[in-house]
């Protein structure tokens, strides 16, 4: 697995395409969090994975000498998935302004500090004819790739196969943008393996995203008919259901993973039962102590009547 050497002028057309649509992508996610005030939906966990991504990604793209644009892509997605981390940080778990600015540019510099280290590294090892240490970080590349896009999934178990909080036209371009850029390796002299993979991935478990939610929208279309018909919304159909404290099937399961399994409310109900009084041991022990001394002061004060009788 040689460096390319010559591009095709179709490859750098098709690259150009990718690169464009891989530079924007975000750009709506990124609209409809600072619109709704909001990141509902959206892991933080996918687009930090996503933003490192683009470092062994970008150092793997140089060393390849991939056409430009397609070098030139990793830069511009890692910028854009921090951007979004960012807001995540702000919107779901309200850290100040401040903090999110210095962690965000921090972490940007950082990352691209390691590609720069990495590039000058790897670069000359390669040139050399040692491919281990670029196989190695397109590996490595591509797992993230691969686990930035699994949390979504665990937000669509938890919700029933519904997505809330990914703009699905994000997901539209940033498909398109694999398919061009994977379109862009297959028109090179010689086609990359562990770039294409990388690209096969994304455009794969997005896919499987879009399917969760067109899956769920169909299971539910009678219930949001009805609702909309009675100026409800879905959620409104829920929030019925838990103030009636009737069980829904659609309702949202507490975890976010299978595994990580919440108490039932059976479970719920039995430790409510077996609560402890809430007057502790010392406590009812005085109480205890307290009825004998009265039963025995009413015993004396009976035996001196009796006494006083008999003398009499």
């Amino acid at each position: 697995m040689a460096p390319q050497g010559e591009i095709p002028i179709s490859a750098n057309v098709l690259g150009t395409i990718g690169t464009v649509l891989w530079s924007i992508q975000l750009i709506p996610q990124a609209w409809t969090n600072w619109r709704t005030k909001s990141t509902e939906g959206l892991p933080a966990s996918m687009m930090f994975l996503w933003a490192l991504c683009g470092v062994p990604f970008g150092v793997y793209a140089i060393a390849q000498n991939f056409n430009i644009p397609i070098q030139v892509q990793p830069q511009a997605f890692g910028i854009l998935c921090i951007i979004n981390w960012g807001q995540i940080l702000l919107y779901t778990y309200k850290w100040p302004l401040w903090k999110v600015l210095a962690i965000t540019i921090g972490t940007a510099g950082a990352f691209g500090g390691i590609e720069a280290a990495l590039v000058l590294t790897i670069r000359p090892i390669y040139k050399a004819g040692n491919e281990t240490p670029v196989i190695i970080i397109g590996v490595i590349a591509a797992i993230l790739l691969a686990v930035g896009l699994l949390p979504p999934y665990g937000e669509a178990w938890k919700r029933r196969g519904r997505i809330i909080g990914i703009n699905f036209l994000f997901l539209s371009i940033d498909s398109l943008g694999a398919i061009f850029s994977l379109f862009s390796l297959v028109a090179q002299h010689t086609f990359d393996v562990l770039g294409g993979v990388m690209y096969i991935i994304v455009i794969v478990l997005e896919l499987g995203i879009f399917i969760s939610h067109f899956i769920w929208l169909f299971r539910t279309r009678k219930i949001r008919k009805q609702a909309k018909a009675e100026g409800r919304t879905f959620d409104d159909v829920i929030a019925e259901h838990e103030q009636q404290g009737l069980s829904f099937k659609f309702a949202e399961r507490k975890g976010t993973w299978p595994w990580r399994k919440s108490k039932s409310d059976e479970e719920m109900a039995t430790e409510g039962d077996e609560k402890p009084s809430d007057k502790s041991p010392a406590v009812n022990e005085e109480g205890d102590k307290k009825d004998g001394n009265d039963e025995g002061a009413g015993k004396s004060g009976q035996d001196s009547e009796d006494l006083r009788y008999m003398a009499l």
